[in-house]
């Protein structure tokens, strides 16, 4: 699975490289308020896949710390649980044992 999602990625970036090497002409971008940048196009993409990179890379580590802690949560219910029946299984073990049914013989 690694190796696809490397070959995915390098095909994505060459396309990207390809693409932006022919989009050199300069791309204005408005952004808050009266706020301009005047800059190859080229360049604004690649910036833009960089934060979409990021954001993504800062998604996939949040999603994997939730997942920590509702697995750890689930570990700590278990690990109550286990302690519950030991708990009982150590209190049969104390209880005298029951009598064995006698059995009848016909006379």
């Amino acid at each position: 699975m690694v190796q696809i999602n490397a070959a995915l990625i390098f095909a994505f970036c060459l396309a990207l490289v390809l693409f932006s090497l022919q989009n050199m002409e300069p791309a204005t971008v408005h952004l808050v308020g009266s706020y301009t940048v005047n800059y190859p196009l080229a360049v604004e993409l690649i910036l833009a896949m960089g934060v979409g990179a990021t954001l993504a890379w800062l998604f996939g580590i949040w999603n994997q710390f939730q997942r920590w802690l509702i697995a750890r949560r689930e570990l700590w219910r278990r690990d109550q649980k286990i302690a519950a029946l030991e708990k009982d299984i150590e209190q049969y073990r104390q209880q005298p044992s029951l009598p064995s049914p006698v059995e009848e013989t016909a006379h």
